[in-house]
């Protein structure tokens, strides 16, 4: 279970963001790092592209409510 939430973290990080595409790429990649996760450290590269992609879509949000 702890396994799972870890894996998919990004995708629960761009929930907060801002942008479909964004949500949509994050879930992509949790399910790819899933997936590749039966081998040993396959998972680390799509986890890092999806957690960059989730914290640029928070950081989007964050910047847009700053302006207002």
């Amino acid at each position: 279970m702890a396994t799972l939430l870890i894996l998919f973290l990004p995708f629960l990080v761009s929930l907060f963001g801002q942008g479909g595409m964004a949500k949509m790429l994050t879930l992509l990649t949790s399910v790819l790092a899933l997936l590749l996760s039966v081998r040993e450290y396959g998972a680390v590269l799509p986890s890092v592209a999806g957690m960059i992609i989730a914290l640029a879509s928070v950081w989007e949000r964050i910047r847009q409510r700053r302006m207002v």
